[in-house]
């Protein structure tokens, strides 16, 4: 019956934002009410040992985005900082300048995944597409060939690498350690991009030729600022900034005596709330104050770019009251009960109900928050589960086959000016190869770590 009940939920979620087109946020909370009192939740419960269908709403709600609010609020202000100064577009052309001309598709698939780190997908898309229209232009090449590789990129850094929302949610939710999983998502998440990217771009490139659209083309290439950007050096360290500090935090586990004061330091700075302030500090420094940007504009940066993100907060913060409800009904552990009893890989469970959940509703990040509740429980009653490979496996998942009903499609279709077969072959099927190879890269690991 628990089981049924699952199964019904998450059709009931589908329908609700495929059909009805109810808004995300709605829809999971509407949701997890429903999965509350089909469990036999209590509406209030009577302490904080037996909660009730509201309580849990809350309690999960809050523990997920007390900290991934913070998180995300400062990784925003990092990527705005990044893109007003300039410093995407000298990583870009310092990438581009270094691989050469004929290896141009090879330059904007790092270009992609370095400059991905700090923003969400659009924004990275929307930073760098002129740089894509640019280059097509100069040097006659498809625009498919450049422009797959920059989508490939910033999808591998989108769902697989934290500090990227839905992925540092996925780490709260199964209790993985952020820098090893960063350590982990780069091993797996380069192999795809290459893969998804320029291999298949080269190819696919030969087979549909776009030019540049000419309207969109003209608007984004031919009033271009001219200024001093900011040195490449400066801009890459800046931005890997948060990432060193992770890696540290994991590294000082493996070699620095628990319980010391170094390995306290470490573990401070280490810690992905700790990491991003400092960079983001640092950022208002290195891309703003010591380039001559007054104070109020880099002010005015950091109020102006938190506004879009509370819709992504408000859908991950459903799905964490969502994640909270089936662990207190006894959910959570009835369905690890099954999955321990007929020794379903975790790693291909959370795959592939992300998959089935992506396919139906076109968002990576509500697929990857769905899997991410039903799973976890499953990886804290089975021995030996390696949780942040199950990150990686629920982020690869949330990225496959995505079609019409996601809003990624159509926005790489107008850009780039294609038909819908044409974006099925280019987009859908990029997305799809990530996918594919991230999961076999996460078995093979599995093997060895």
């Amino acid at each position: 019956m628990l089981l049924f009940i699952v199964l019904v939920a998450i059709v009931a979620l589908l329908l609700m934002i495929t059909v009805i087109k109810l808004n995300p946020f709605v829809s999971l909370i509407v949701t997890a009410i429903g999965v509350g009192l089909a469990a036999g939740m209590p509406l209030v419960g009577p302490d904080a040992a037996h909660p009730g269908i509201i309580d849990s709403i809350k309690n999960g709600m809050g523990s997920t985005l007390g900290f991934l609010a913070i998180v995300l609020a400062l990784g925003t202000m990092l990527g705005k900082m990044m893109a007003e100064s300039g410093g995407a577009e000298r990583i870009a052309k310092t990438l581009i300048g270094l691989f050469g001309e004929k290896n141009v598709h090879w330059a904007m698939m790092f270009v992609a995944f370095i400059v991905g780190i700090p923003v969400f997908f659009q924004v990275g898309f929307v930073l760098l597409i002129p740089l894509v229209f640019t280059i097509a232009r100069q040097t006659g090449v498809s625009l498919v060939k450049i422009g797959v590789p920059l989508v490939a990129g910033l999808s591998v850094v989108h769902g697989l690498v934290p500090p990227h929302p839905a992925a540092m949610a996925a780490v709260g939710i199964f209790k993985a350690d952020v820098g090893t999983t960063i350590l982990y998502s780069i091993i797996v998440g380069l192999p795809a991009a290459i893969l998804a990217g320029p291999v298949y771009g080269n190819w696919i490139g030969k087979k549909i030729y776009r030019e540049v659209p000419k309207e969109m083309g003209d608007q984004l290439t031919e009033s271009v600022e001219a200024k001093e950007l900011p040195g490449f050096f400066n801009t890459i360290f800046t931005i890997l900034v948060p990432v060193l500090l992770m890696l540290i935090a994991t590294i000082a586990d493996l070699f620095v005596a628990k319980g010391t004061t170094l390995y306290q330091a470490f573990k401070f700075i280490g810690d992905p709330i700790v990491a991003l302030l400092i960079a983001t500090v640092y950022s208002f420094f290195s891309l703003g104050y010591a380039r001559g940007l007054s104070r109020e504009t880099v002010l005015k940066f950091t109020n102006d770019c938190l506004a879009p993100t509370a819709t992504i907060l408000l859908v991950i913060g459903a799905g964490g009251a969502f994640n909270k409800v089936l662990l207190d009904s006894g959910i959570g552990n009835y369905i690890a009960q099954l999955a321990t009893a007929s020794h379903i890989s975790p790693i291909l469970l959370g795959w592939g109900i992300a998959a089935m959940i992506r396919v139906a509703t076109g968002s990576a990040t509500v697929s990857m928050m769905t899997a991410a509740g039903i799973v976890a429980p499953i990886a804290a009653v089975m021995p030996g589960v390696n949780v942040e490979l199950l990150v990686l496996a629920t982020g690869a998942g949330s990225l496959i086959l995505s079609h019409v009903n996601d809003s990624g499609f159509w926005l790489i279709k107008e850009y780039f000016g294609m038909t819908v077969k044409e974006t099925l072959a280019t987009w859908t099927a990029l997305e799809t190869i990530i996918s594919v190879v991230a999961l076999g890269m996460i078995l093979l690991l599995d093997v060895f770590v």
